[in-house]
Parts: C-alpha cells; sequence; structure tokens
C-alpha cells in the first residue's frame, strides 16, 4: 500500500515494536492514509461505520468493567483530578452537567463507542493498533440506530455517548447519523453526546453539507473535543509518527472549528523527545493557541498525562520512557504561561465559561 506512508507499508506502521523514533522515510502521509482509512471505515450506503468491538483486544485488559453492548461499548469513567502538577480536567463532566443540568461531580460515566480507523500512529495510545487499521478481526460495520438500541438495551446507562476513536472524523457523517437518530427517538434531551478529534483532517466540511454541519453545531447537548498531540513540530512527529508539517494544520482545523460555531475544547499532550528550551516551545504553542485560534482557548484545553497501558507496553523504548519524565517539566511551563496570561479569578471559572463567541 505505496499509496500510505512514505517508503513503506501499512504493515510496517502496524507492527508492534516502535522503539525508535520514527524517520522521515517512515513518516505517515497524513492526507493519503486518511484516504485510505476512510475508505474502509465508511459504509455510506447502509449508513454504517466501522465499530471496534473490544472481546480479544488488548485494550479490553485494561478496562476496570467489562465491555458492554455486545463487545461494542465500554465504559469511560471520566475523572476530574489528574496528579500535581497537572491541572485538573473538567472535560467533559462540566460541559455534560451544563446541557443536562446534572450537578456537578468529580466523576461521570460515559457510554464510549470506537471507531476502528485513525489517521495517526500515537505510539502513547491505548488502543491496540490492529484495532485502528479497519481489521475486520475487531470490527464490524454498525449504523448508529444499531448503537443506540444496544446502548437501549443496557441497565444502568450513562448520561454520557462518547464517539471516540481512532479518529471519528474521518467518517463525520457518524456523528450526525447520532444526532439524527437521537431525535427521530427523541433522546436528544436526555443524552449528551461528545466526540474525540485529533485535527488530522477536514472531512467535518468535505463531506458534510453546509445544512448538516449546522445541524450538528446546533444540536443542544453536543460538544466536541480536538487534541494537540504535542507542543511544537518535533513532539507532535514523535507521538503520532506523522509529518511535522501536520502539526500546523492542527491549529487551521480548530479555528474553523470555533469559527464554525461548535461547543469545543482541546486536549493537549506534551511528551517530547526533547528536553531543550521546554520552556520557550510551551510558551509560543499557548501563543499559537491565542493568536491562531482564539485568545481564550488555552483556557479550554487540558493537559492530558500520559501514563502506561497493556498496549503501549511493547512500544515504549528509551525515548519514549525519558518522555514520559519530560512531560512533567512540560506540564510546569505550561502552568506558568496560564498564570502569567490570565488571572487566578479567571483560571477558576469553569471551563464552559470561557466564551469563543
Amino acid at each position: 500500500m505505496g499509496e500510505t506512508v512514505s517508503k513503506t507499508t501499512e504493515t510496517t506502521i502496524e507492527r508492534p515494536h516502535l522503539n525508535r523514533i520514527m524517520t522521515k522515510a517512515t513518516q505517515i502521509e497524513t492526507k493519503t492514509f486518511s484516504a485510505t482509512m476512510r475508505r474502509k471505515g465508511i459504509d455510506l450506503e447502509n449508513k454504517r461505520v466501522l465499530i471496534t468491538n473490544y472481546k480479544n483486544t488488548t485494550q479490553s485488559q485494561d478496562f476496570t468493567v467489562p465491555s458492554n453492548c455486545g463487545g461494542f461499548g465500554r465504559i469511560h469513567h471520566f475523572r476530574r483530578n489528574q496528579p500535581a502538577p497537572w491541572p485538573s480536567n473538567p472535560l467533559p463532566l462540566e460541559p455534560a452537567a451544563k446541557s443536562l443540568n446534572l450537578p456537578e461531580s468529580d466523576l461521570v460515566r460515559a457510554q464510549v463507542f470506537q471507531n476502528a480507523i485513525c489517521s495517526w500512529r500515537c505510539w502513547y495510545c491505548f488502543v491496540d493498533f490492529e484495532a485502528l487499521s479497519a481489521n475486520r478481526k475487531f470490527s464490524e460495520y454498525k449504523s448508529a440506530a444499531e448503537l443506540i438500541e444496544l446502548y437501549l438495551n443496557e441497565t444502568n446507562r450513562a448520561h454520557i455517548i462518547d464517539l471516540s476513536g481512532g479518529q471519528p472524523d474521518l467518517v463525520p457523517e457518524w456523528s450526525l447519523w447520532f444526532v439524527q437518530e437521537l431525535r427521530r427517538r427523541k433522546l436528544d434531551d436526555m443524552i449528551f453526546l461528545w466526540t474525540d478529534d485529533n485535527l488530522s483532517n477536514d472531512y467535518l466540511w468535505r463531506f458534510l453539507t453546509p445544512n448538516q454541519v449546522r445541524e450538528l453545531v446546533e444540536f443542544p447537548n453536543y460538544a466536541r473535543v480536538g487534541c494537540f498531540k504535542g507542543f511544537d513540530s518535533e513532539s507532535f512527529s514523535f507521538n503520532t509518527m506523522a509529518e511535522p508539517a501536520a502539526f500546523d494544520e492542527q491549529f487551521k482545523i480548530m479555528k474553523r472549528l470555533v469559527e464554525t460555531g461548535f461547543d469545543v475544547y482541546g486536549y493537549t499532550t506534551f511528551t517530547t523527545p526533547t528536553a531543550g528550551a521546554i520552556a520557550e516551545k510551551m510558551s509560543e504553542f499557548v501563543d499559537r493557541l491565542q493568536e491562531q485560534v482564539h485568545p481564550n482557548f488555552p483556557l479550554r484545553t487540558v493537559p492530558l498525562r500520559i501514563g502506561e497501558y497493556t498496549p503501549t507496553k511493547a512500544r515504549i523504548g528509551p525515548a519514549h520512557a525519558r518522555a514520559l519524565e519530560l512531560q512533567e517539566i512540560a506540564v510546569e511551563a505550561w502552568n506558568f504561561e496560564l498564570s502569567r496570561r490570565f488571572s487566578q479569578e479567571v483560571r477558576q471559572k469553569k471551563v464552559t465559561e470561557h466564551r469563543l463567541r
């Protein structure tokens, strides 16, 4: 599959041992790889998306409760608290509480469905790489109606449904079909829909019409998060195996999400292979969030501490182990940048109170 990556093959990308920084010769070409994954990940005629079945995945060994929905779902516990000095994570706790008029909590349950394709291969991803490559051993095509039916058949259902991945925006129709099915079943005021995005493509606008995008924007109990995979092009490429230029594209895509009117938030990861000039690089990263996305966007962005999961153990080499240590330095630089740009009073507001329009 020469169209997928530069001077390599999809099989090479999926190999389990990635104990080195990828060289330019083996970097993922995001545009061509995204197109390949999309073709495999959607059945447009029947309005179905390739969904992970967690049975037999290494990922399932890390679940605190068994998979549900016939193996196609899992319950994720979103926790507000991260270990110091990492800031608390109010996502999606506060957006969901605001939308559904629920009491504030430090822990919420979410019903997760995971599409089985992704445009990148982040070494720290808690998903098996095989379950990100449209491998039918770990996935089946499912419609939004089928997934919602599986959800409704569960007892003690979560109020949040998280469309995760993988990369859901390789198949943006999935979110639209979910919104339409929730409305059809008159569940739109009972469920908060949350989708993840790695900011790797513009498929949301390419494959949905303006009216369809507006339908998503105007769905009252819907919000989304996009993850910046690093704080400079070097850390980004190290983390994702993608070409460094794709880091710049992340800002453009996030800005477009903001300008389109979505209730959108940010995650960011700080693992990096290089210890030098972290403070300077972080300052430039926050500059770019303010200048290229929105002045308030750093206040809607949450750094996520990367840990080790069962699927990542075989991928972690010396450079990755060092990156896990360096993220602790990087988050201190992030905290300093926010403290010098925003008052304590502003920083203590709910994440939903930092407006983008």
